[in-house]
């Protein structure tokens, strides 16, 4: 039996989506953003099914930029038996399109995974009657228990964790019990996927840098984050460990030649002890190799920090969300503020480079919170920011309480792009508010690093080779063009005298 694992292509236009090891997914443009992330659920379960002698293949047709037509011929050639895709929200119609004119081609069996298909039914697979299984929450260990099952010819109704055809009927085995022991997983493949192609650096630490998991799930439940509520069903917080993560640190800085790593968990830092024991592991392994990771700022208190410091860490991504915390409670993120504030301060005095998100639409956001969380946006003065549109996915807390008081537009999966398009409808802001509070955001972003590096003496023109080598021509030609219309680009070369970002005339 030949199988395919596939993460199919998402091109709208000039604009291309990360799907596949995103918690978050969304439409941008190559040029101007490079985020790429590792499939892993697709690699964890490459390298499962190669371990236990399938015949298997993976195509990340996003990371390798594949347009649908070059993504079909590889798909034809290889001639799989069994296909696992995964899909998203914003590309359900157009992957079960795709899937439907391979299905038509090569009579193969199809699978659909991620965290949209956890919510079907039965009346999905009556409708879509080319789709054989749905696999429900994380599916690694489900697929390979799909397959030997298959493979021997069992009954299938004993398989958890999937939807699927019987006589005619259709039969739901429900949720699989989630691996406690997650060291049960081989490392991810990085044979079938191109892994120079991923890109998530924080900071701008070295490349390549490799993605890693050191962990899955997590203690806390915030209501917009996707993957707790729907591929893990609730709070299921998994460590690997500590030994086991560095072997593989060791084998991608060694064998496969990365310059750095970043750990891509739900949230890194949980459990002072074991991030301390994680530190010191590192150190004996005298790599010397820059790392990053994603985590909460009210966990990172000073001696870990320094610990991490010491270890080689070059940077971090702390989720912020909001600069009031009548808001952050509401999202159920369980975040002091204050706390997390003098964290930031705390990393950023180490000389750790941070990244802080911040997002635009939660529970009780009005334009004042927005302006709120702009102005500490700004006063913290991190490294790099992100200023998101809250996205209310299908099977989060924010969803249903969204729904049930009519705050979601109609068309849902139609409109969604993940990034810059709201499906928020509310009293106080609308989607347009919302858009053009995301772009003012940046605008002021934009303005304050610009007279940061003012201070620091730095020219123009190299501030856009910078900008050049990091984010490409057409983004670098936006920033030359903004810079001239607000004045800062005459101001600099002393054509004029008022700086119009700071004159109140």
């Amino acid at each position: 039996m030949k199988v395919l694992l596939i993460n199919p292509p998402w091109w709208v236009g000039k604009r291309q989506g990360v799907r596949a090891g995103s918690r978050w997914p969304h439409l941008k443009i190559p040029e101007e953003d490079r985020y790429m992330p590792y499939p892993f659920y697709l690699g964890y379960a490459t390298s499962l099914l190669k371990k236990n002698n399938f015949e298997v293949k993976a195509i990340d047709a996003i990371a390798e930029g594949l347009s649908n037509e070059k993504f079909k011929e590889k798909v034809y050639d290889y001639s799989p038996d069994f296909i696992v895709s995964e899909t998203s929200t914003p590309t359900m119609d157009q992957d079960l399109e795709l899937l439907k004119e391979i299905k038509n081609k090569k009579k193969c069996k199809i699978a659909i995974a991620g965290p949209d298909v956890n919510l079907f039914t039965e009346k999905f697979l009556k409708k879509n009657i080319f789709i054989d299984f749905v696999l429900i929450g994380e599916y690694d260990f489900t697929i390979l228990d799909l397959l030997k099952s298959i493979k021997l010819k069992k009954d299938l109704s004993n398989v958890k964790g999937i939807l699927f055809r019987k006589k005619n009927k259709i039969i739901n085995n429900g949720r699989a019990l989630l691996k406690q022991n997650i060291d049960q997983l081989p490392w991810p493949d990085r044979e079938d996927f191109p892994i120079y192609n991923y890109h998530d650096c924080p900071g701008g630490i070295p490349e390549p840098s490799a993605q890693l998991w050191a962990s899955r799930g997590c203690s806390y439940q915030c209501v917009f984050c996707l993957w707790p509520q729907v591929m893990y069903g609730g709070s299921n917080y998994r460590i690997r460990n500590v030994v086991d993560v560095v072997d593989e640190i060791e084998f991608l800085v060694k064998s496969k030649n990365f310059k750095s790593f970043y750990f891509d968990d739900d949230t890194f830092n949980i459990g002072k002890k074991r991030m301390l024991n994680f530190a010191k592991e590192l150190r004996s392994r005298n790599l010397n190799v820059p790392w990053a990771f994603m985590g909460r700022a009210d966990l990172s208190d000073r001696e870990t920090l320094v610990s991490f410091r010491i270890s080689g860490l070059y940077a971090v991504k702390y989720g912020v969300e909001s600069g009031v915390q009548e808001l952050v409670d509401r999202a159920k993120k369980n975040l002091n503020l204050e706390k997390a504030i003098e964290n930031i301060k705390i990393t950023k005095e180490l000389g750790i480079k941070v990244h802080l998100t911040f997002t635009f639409g939660l529970p009780g956001e009005t334009k004042e919170t927005i302006m709120k969380t702009i102005n500490l946006a700004l006063k913290l003065d991190p490294d790099s920011v992100q200023f998101s549109i809250m996205t209310p996915f299908p099977g989060t807390k924010l969803y249903e309480d969204m729904k049930a008081l009519g705050n979601i537009e109609s068309f849902y999966s139609k409109k969604i792009d993940g990034n810059t398009k709201s499906v928020i409808r509310k009293k106080s802001l609308s989607p347009d508010d919302l858009k053009r509070a995301q772009d003012y955001a940046y605008k002021k972003w934009d303005e304050h690093k610009f007279k940061k590096q003012r201070y620091k003496q730095l020219s123009p023109i190299k501030l856009f080779k910078i900008c050049f080598k990091e984010h490409g021509l057409k983004f670098t030609i936006k920033k030359i063009i903004r810079y001239i219309t607000n004045g800062n680009f005459l101001y600099y070369f002393g054509i004029s005298k008022v700086n119009r970002t700071t004159s109140k005339n």
